[in-house]
């Protein structure tokens, strides 16, 4: 097998002596296999029964935990950072940076996974986390910014982000608000005048499927604060609280589709910062520039850990499913489990193929993923999958 780096093109001569070119685009698996290491199994898996086959591995992500192994594995270059943590400790970060382009990975500045096993407090975390990052950024020289923005740990409206960038938040007494959502109830002074001067010049990019509003039902406290650790009540007291922040900053801001995002970071960012939100799998396959590397591709292979009816819903595979349909290319599926129907889907995979086909154990195939890939990845019949030619 020839193993070409992205960002190579593939058409006529240059396919090598089989003919055959294979573009790799997984999302990781999560639990147990970064994309990079998805797409390096999958590689590897081809080269076992199809000597000599060309591959492209271009690991792709959806915006959320991930997105930053995806831009590090083509092209950006890693800057470790110190970011203030979602229960307000310093910890170590990291962003992708690459031609005044920076990614921010909202799961590595603010997250869950940052928490390790500590006890939830969903009324105390906070976003500075992010805005520290989005400052480490301005300071590397980025003059755009991308926000994958999902796994967070807080609902605090994205006001932790803005007051790392330098907005004041003050409670009535005049005393700095506290971090976490719930001392939004506080809120009393809102001055943007201390903004970094260094945003308004600054293009801010969501990289969310969200599309929830700030508030209300179907808001981030109640649909997403639960996963961090709220109960009822608590879900009641971060709504409660939002409300009054966005009375304090944009009421317009808070019903806009994605506000709700990441606890309502993609509300800050959308009102104060002038963020623009865009699918995440369409934002990273367009950064990526999956549509060129699309070109001399007889087969396009992607995956994720679980394929399910919410694999329909912008994830990162569907979307690259749809990329590879519009220009006829046949399009796998390799995951580590499948819960898809036999129903007629459009676009639909040409095959699905699921560790649990050869390790029908669960916890087998996450634990040992990595060589289970690599042998499924052999079962894939790429001259079987490539298009006939049309008759005369």
């Amino acid at each position: 097998m020839t193993t070409v780096p992205s960002g190579t093109n593939l058409s006529g001569r240059d396919r090598g002596p089989e003919g055959l070119s294979v573009l790799i685009a997984p999302d990781k698996f999560k639990g147990s296999l970064t994309a990079p290491e998805v797409a390096r199994g999958i590689a590897k898996g081809l080269q076992k029964a199809e000597p000599g086959i060309h591959t492209i591995e271009l690991p792709v992500a959806d915006g959320g935990d991930g997105t930053l192994d995806a831009f590090l594995a083509n092209g950006y270059t890693a800057r470790e950072i110190m970011v203030t943590g979602p229960d307000n400790d310093l910890q170590r970060s990291a962003i992708a940076i690459k031609d005044g382009t920076a990614v921010i990975e909202t799961a590595l500045t603010s997250g869950l996974a940052m928490r390790g096993d500590r006890t939830p407090n969903p009324l105390a975390a906070t976003s500075r986390g992010v805005g520290d990052a989005i400052l480490a950024a301005l300071n590397a020289g980025a003059n755009r910014i991308i926000i994958g923005l999902g796994g967070s740990a807080c609902t605090d409206g994205g006001a932790g982000m803005l007051q790392a960038l330098g907005v004041s938040l003050k409670d009535g007494a005049g005393a700095i608000l506290y971090p976490g959502g719930i001392s939004l109830l506080d809120l009393e002074h809102v001055d943007l005048s201390g903004l970094d001067p260094r945003m308004p010049d600054t293009e801010i990019i969501l990289a969310t499927d969200v599309t929830n509003p700030l508030l209300g039902p179907n808001g981030a406290a109640a649909v997403y604060g639960p996963q961090k650790g709220a109960d009822k009540e608590d879900v009641r007291l971060l709504d409660w609280a939002l409300s009054h922040f966005a009375s304090k900053i944009s009421l317009e801001a808070a019903h806009l589709p994605g506000a709700g995002a990441a606890g309502g970071i993609g509300f800050a960012a959308l009102a104060v910062l002038g963020a623009t939100a865009r699918p995440g799998i369409e934002l990273v396959l367009e950064m990526l520039d999956f549509e060129t590397h699309l070109t001399g591709a007889d087969l396009v292979i992607t995956g994720e850990g679980r394929l399910d009816d919410q694999s329909f819903q912008g994830k990162a595979p569907t979307g690259v499913l749809a990329a590879a349909a519009r220009r006829n290319i046949p399009a796998v599926a390799v995951c580590g489990s499948s819960l898809l129907t036999a129903e007629p889907r459009y676009p639909d995979f040409d095959a699905v193929h699921a560790l649990t086909d050869i390790a029908p154990d669960v916890r087998t195939a996450i634990s040992n993923a990595g060589p289970l890939l690599e042998k499924l990845a052999t079962r894939i019949n790429v001259r079987k999958l490539q298009p006939q030619p049309a008759a005369h």
